[in-house]
């Protein structure tokens, strides 16, 4: 692949080293060419990347559809991009795109989704955390009236909550360790508690925070024959189930949800183009802007990189091309 020195990209090249590098970015038949204009950095997907811990088994599945490079390293990551088409029948288009920190990016046609007229391009870089969101929501089975709670208010947690607060007369909690995670609750229609208060018998409990404690607090509350979707993504990691208590006597259930296939129940209906386009028409909400955390320059990105992804406190943090 022929290297384009006009496009540069953030590079990883090893365990959290991060360098500016160039980046091929001329379209092949059929592609279009991007301009930048904002992205995205999903701290908890690409922290397990920049640590090197993308299992060997799941190398493939977990290729961001525009990334360069390979795993572990070096590899130019991300998948949360917004641009501008330059040239052809679509110029001056602003888009959304899986694409990786990059100044510009050669991509298909079919994976430029529009971004709609009621979406700052700023805030679409959300998107792929809303698509995340959706089809958490969707695997919970969470309807009208549950009780639902989340624990971890990372930024997908904080998207799952926010659409399951948007179900008529449901309840909806967010459980966290950070107090400040209190104020992004209230902005997003949702009830707050840290883990010793969060409240039980509930009939969905969404678990996303990534640690052996939140998956048992989210276990311990359950009600009877309640649904819990592990959303977590551990990596090369391993983390212990406490599957005895009341797990069986409950009849509980732990399902996986990952954004790689839409649900069985919906497949027949939705391609993964009306998930994103719908992802995207959700971020109208202005309520939203609250899970961006920071923005920093491109040309500063890989100092910065590092910081970013070890900051607790870091949400959607978004960088400006």
């Amino acid at each position: 692949m022929t290297q384009t020195p006009s496009a540069n990209a953030l590079w990883l090249t090893g365990p959290l080293v991060a360098e500016l590098r160039p980046f091929a970015a001329a379209p092949a038949a059929g592609e279009l060419l991007v301009e930048t204009l904002f992205s995205g950095i999903s701290r908890g997907t690409e922290r397990l990347v920049a640590e090197g811990r993308v299992p060997t088994e799941e190398v493939e599945r977990m290729r961001a559809p525009l990334m360069q490079g390979r795993f572990p390293f070096p590899v130019a990551y991300g998948y949360c991009a917004v641009g501008r088409i330059a040239g052809g029948a679509r110029d001056g288009e602003t888009v959304f795109a899986l694409a990786p920190h990059a100044t510009r990016f050669a991509c298909p046609d079919g994976m430029a989704v529009p971004v709609p007229d009621g979406v700052p391009p700023a805030r679409a870089v959300l998107a792929a955390n809303m698509e995340t969101a959706l089809t958490i929501l969707w695997d919970s089975g969470a309807g009208p009236g549950d009780r639902v709670a989340v624990v971890g208010a990372g930024v997908v947690g904080a998207l799952a909550g926010y659409l399951a607060a948007r179900l008529p007369g449901a309840e909806v909690t967010l459980v966290d360790v950070a107090p400040s995670r209190a104020a992004l609750a209230a902005r997003l229609g949702c009830r707050f508690a840290d883990p010793d208060d969060a409240p039980g018998e509930q009939d969905v409990v969404i678990h996303t925070s990534a640690r052996a404690a939140g998956l048992a607090r989210a276990l311990d509350l359950c009600g009877s024959e309640a649904t819990v979707v592990e959303a977590s993504w551990y990596g090369a990691g391993t983390v212990p189930v406490p599957l005895g208590a009341a797990f069986h006597s409950q009849r509980l259930r732990i399902v996986g949800s990952q954004v790689g296939r839409v649900p069985p129940g919906r497949a027949p209906r939705w391609t993964f183009r009306r998930r994103m386009d719908t992802a995207l028409r959700l971020l109208a909400d202005p309520a939203l802007e609250a899970l961006i955390s920071g923005e920093t320059a491109f040309s500063d990105l890989a100092g910065a990189y590092p910081g970013i992804l070890a900051d607790p406190a870091t949400l959607m943090h978004r960088v400006r091309y």
